[in-house]
C-alpha cells in the first residue's frame, strides 16, 4: 500500500487500476483506498500462456495503460504479463530470469518489500508519502467482527497458526501454550484461518481446550473458513493482539492498527518483517538446516529438500508469551 499511495499522491488525476488476486478485489473493493478499480486475475492464469482466455480478457479490460508498475516480486512471471499491457512506460523489479521493462531495479530478496516497492514507484516519478501499510476499517468490518467475537471474554487475543509455507509455521503446541496462558488470565481466544486451514485451526482449538478446564472451553473460538474479508478485517480490528506467523493476517492486522506478536524465519524478517517494535514484536529463528534430514537450505528462499518440518520450532513459548501479555492492555476499544 505505501507504493500505491505514493502513485496516487503523485498522479491524483489518474485512474489507478490494480491487477491482483481475488483476495485483493474482496479486500479493496468494499472500502476507501487509493485504488479505483481492482481487476482480479485467477491464480491459474498467472503462469498461463499469453492467449489463455482469462488472461486475454483481463488484458483487454486493462488497456489502454499509460504507466504499468510491476510490484510482484522479481517479475519472473509478471514482467512478461506487464509487457503485454503495452504501456507507454513500464517499471518494476527484475530478477535474472525475468523479462525486461522500461525501467527496473535489481530484485534482491534481502531488501524489505516496502522499500523495494517504494523504489519501484520512484521509477515512475512517485516519491514516498507513507511508510507503513494502512487499510481503512469500515462499519461493515466492525459489525462482522463484533458478531464473530460476540460472547468471548475481553480482551481478545486472535491467533493465526497458518501460513503459505508449512516450514515457516510455529508448531501448534507452542501457539496453544501461549494462548492458554493468556486465557488463564481472562483473555478470549479467537483462532482464524482460511478454509484450507480448517484442520490446523481445529488442531489448535483442541490443543487449547485440552489444557483448559471444561468450563473455559467456550473462551476458545475457531473461526477458520467462516469469515469474509470484511469479517477477518473486523476481527483483527476488534482484537487487542494478533499472534501469528509471517502471514497475510499478520500484515493485515498491522495495516488496521492492531498490535502483533509474530514468529519469523530470519530470511523473511529481512524482507517482510514489521517496521516498528513498539506495537509489533518479533521472535526469530536462524535455523539453516532441515530439522528432518539436516540438509542445508540452498539459497535465500529456503529451498533445499522436500520436507515440511518447521524451521521456526526453536522459538520457545516462554520467549513469546511476555510480549503477548505486555501488548494485551495497550489498545482500548469499544466493542
Amino acid at each position: 500500500m505505501p507504493a500505491i499511495q505514493a502513485l496516487a499522491d503523485a498522479y491524483p488525476q489518474a485512474e489507478l487500476v490494480m491487477i491482483g488476486s481475488p483476495g485483493h478485489a474482496a479486500l479493496l473493493g468494499c472500502r476507501p483506498s487509493p485504488v479505483d478499480t481492482v481487476l482480479a486475475l485467477p491464480r491459474s492464469a498467472v503462469s498461463a500462456e499469453p492467449g489463455e482466455p482469462a488472461k486475454r480478457r483481463l488484458l483487454e479490460r486493462a488497456r489502454p495503460v499509460d504507466v504499468a508498475v510491476q510490484l510482484h516480486d522479481g517479475g519472473t512471471w509478471s514482467n512478461g504479463f506487464v509487457q503485454r499491457l503495452q504501456a507507454r512506460l513500464s517499471v518494476g523489479a527484475r530478477a535474472p530470469d525475468a523479462g525486461a521493462l522500461d525501467r527496473t531495479v535489481p530484485y534482491d530478496t534481502r531488501q524489505h518489500d516496502v522499500f523495494r516497492v517504494l523504489e519501484i514507484a520512484g521509477l515512475a516519478g512517485a516519491e514516498p508519502t507513507v511508510l507503513r501499510p494502512r487499510v481503512a476499517v469500515t462499519d461493515q468490518d466492525l459489525a462482522e467482527g463484533s458478531a464473530a467475537l460476540a460472547g468471548l471474554p475481553e480482551p481478545v487475543l486472535t491467533v493465526h497458526p497458518g501460513g503459505t509455507d508449512p516450514r515457516r509455521r510455529w508448531p501448534v503446541e507452542r501457539f496453544a501454550e501461549v494462548a492458554v496462558a493468556a486465557a488463564d488470565g481472562g483473555t478470549g481466544i479467537a483462532i482464524v484461518g482460511s478454509a484450507d486451514e480448517r484442520q490446523l485451526v481445529r488442531e489448535l482449538a483442541t490443543a487449547c481446550r485440552d489444557r483448559l478446564p471444561r468450563t473455559a472451553h467456550d473462551t476458545v473460538r475457531p473461526l477458520a473458513g467462516v469469515l469474509s474479508g470484511a469479517g477477518l478485517t473486523g476481527v483483527l480490528a476488534r482484537s487487542e493482539v494478533l499472534l501469528a506467523n509471517d502471514s497475510g493476517p499478520r500484515h493485515l492486522a498491522d495495516a488496521v492498527g492492531t498490535p502483533t506478536v509474530s514468529v519469523y524465519w530470519a530470511a523473511n524478517l529481512i524482507n517482510a518483517g514489521p517496521l516498528g517494535r513498539d506495537r509489533h514484536r518479533v521472535h526469530v529463528s536462524t535455523a539453516a538446516r532441515c530439522p528432518l534430514c539436516d540438509v542445508e537450505y540452498a539459497g535465500f528462499d529456503g529451498t533445499g529438500c522436500e520436507h515440511d518440518g518447521s524451521v521456526v520450532a526453536s522459538v520457545s513459548a516462554r520467549e513469546v508469551l511476555p510480549d503477548v501479555i505486555d501488548l494485551l492492555p495497550t489498545k482500548e476499544k469499544n466493542r
